[in-house]
């Protein structure tokens, strides 16, 4: 949600070929991978839970040592997720309200949709068709502000339903017992429809999209270069330029071993993702 810190390339660093300018912070790309991978591991234990009776399923379980196993993997990565959320969650109120920064929650470079972002959906929308130009976007689009909420909207009802089924002793103190046969269902139709969105309109979104096809890096490697800063981005290119804080933002261009690693990583979640989404809509439909 809040406008990223950067760093200044090492003085004594060998010059890239042309400049590149710092996205995601080292601290941002580890919660991205904590996130991703953890969801990938909730997806890969959820759905044979949610479709017990499919073959694949079956075969799943058999092969970790039963449900038994795959419900305490999905718990385990439940935790690990909860703790990255909620350590996002704190980075957020640190910044908003303890060093009073600017712009987190409005304006350029917050993850907060405005009226701008309607406006560029419509125009988008019309340039889809022919019928105007293509907008010009600032720090985050609109569509990466939709994927941040419904991810984040996402976790609260997908988290909150599964601690309650979790820990059913300790919430039927306070809930009827209708909401727990009910969170039941909310865990498992909001589970899927999470699966069914990253695995689909998030993967499209951010990787299938002719200009970052066939996988934007950035997230990965936490830098793009000029050239791709001032087409994706050239409010947010121009705005900075302005303000004098484009030095500021210049790091240095990702090693090669990082590229590589960062495909590979990247492929292989995809892959999964995609044949995940597969089995979803096969045992969904069956």
């Amino acid at each position: 949600m809040p406008e990223m810190e950067v760093t200044s390339a090492t003085p004594n660093a060998p010059a890239p070929e042309g400049r590149h300018f710092v996205r995601f912070t080292r601290e941002q790309r580890y919660l991205h991978a904590t996130l991703f991978t953890t969801f990938l591991g909730l997806a890969a234990t959820g759905l044979p839970i949610r479709f017990s009776d499919s073959f694949w399923a079956r075969g799943a379980a058999s092969a970790v040592g039963g449900f038994g196993a795959i419900l305490f993997l999905h718990k385990l990565c439940a935790i690990v997720l909860t703790i990255a959320f909620l350590l996002h969650v704190k980075e957020i109120f640190t910044r908003a309200f303890v060093n009073r920064q600017k712009g987190i929650f409005w304006g350029p470079t917050s993850m907060i949709a405005n009226w701008k972002d309607a406006k560029d959906l419509v125009g988008h929308l019309r340039w889809f068709v022919g019928l105007g130009p293509r907008p010009q976007f600032d720090r985050y689009a609109y569509w990466e502000k939709f994927d941040y909420w419904a991810v984040f909207w996402g976790m609260i009802v997908i988290g909150f339903s599964g601690y309650a089924m979790w820990f059913a002793p300790f919430f039927a103190h306070f809930l009827p017992g209708w909401a727990l046969n009910a969170v039941l269902v909310i865990h498992s139709e909001e589970g899927l429809l999470a699966i069914l969105f990253i695995f689909s309109i998030h993967f499209v979104n951010t990787h299938l999209r002719p200009d970052t096809f066939p996988m934007d890096m950035v997230i990965f490697t936490g830098v793009e270069s000029e050239e791709e800063l001032k087409h994706k981005r050239p409010l947010e290119y121009e705005r900075i330029k302005a303000s004098g804080e484009l030095e500021t933002r210049i790091g240095q261009a990702a090693p090669v071993w990082l590229l590589n690693f960062s495909k590979v990583v990247g492929t292989i979640a995809i892959a999964i993702g995609l044949i995940l989404l597969v089995l979803a809509l096969t045992a969904y439909f069956d």
